[in-house]
């Protein structure tokens, strides 16, 4: 569903002449065909699915914004610009994000769910975390949560 949407975005950023739009939905189509590739020699012919596909667009996303504070601290404040309006392309592609309130909920229910103790259940927290809320979520937040939460 999202390899369609995403192709569908492509030939609508290309028929608007929307350059930012185009060079980022095909920034994220070939990061795409890479993951694609990789999953080939695992034996998988069909491609990523789309629980895979959001951990990209949340991965790409990160990237961005550790690159807007470096840009930001070099005074470059048109990279700024650009990687803000590329975040905005890739966001489009992905579920809306789960609020602090939302992402504790979702944490005590897999703290619950995992049967977890301890910080030595970590692992199992955030894996079945990524399972469920692959996209909603930012898991580097959501890694502090659950250390405080076990810890």
């Amino acid at each position: 569903m999202l390899r369609a949407r995403l192709s569908e975005a492509l030939k609508t950023a290309m028929r608007d002449r929307d350059q930012p739009a185009v060079s980022t939905v095909r920034l994220i189509l070939a990061a795409l065909k890479d993951r694609d590739i990789a999953a080939r020699t695992k034996g998988n012919t069909e491609g990523i699915g789309d629980p895979e596909i959001l951990q990209l667009l949340q991965s790409m996303v990160k990237q961005r914004r550790e690159s807007i504070e470096l840009y930001a601290r070099g005074g470059r404040q048109d990279l700024v610009d650009q990687e803000t309006g590329e975040i905005a392309v890739i966001e489009r592609f992905m579920p809306q994000q789960m609020d602090e309130a939302a992402m504790a909920a979702a944490i005590a229910a897999g703290i619950a769910d995992a049967g977890a103790g301890g910080i030595k259940d970590m692992g199992r927290v955030m894996t079945l975390l990524r399972e469920r809320h692959a996209g909603q979520m930012d898991f580097a937040r959501a890694s502090q949560l659950v250390k405080q939460a076990l810890g």
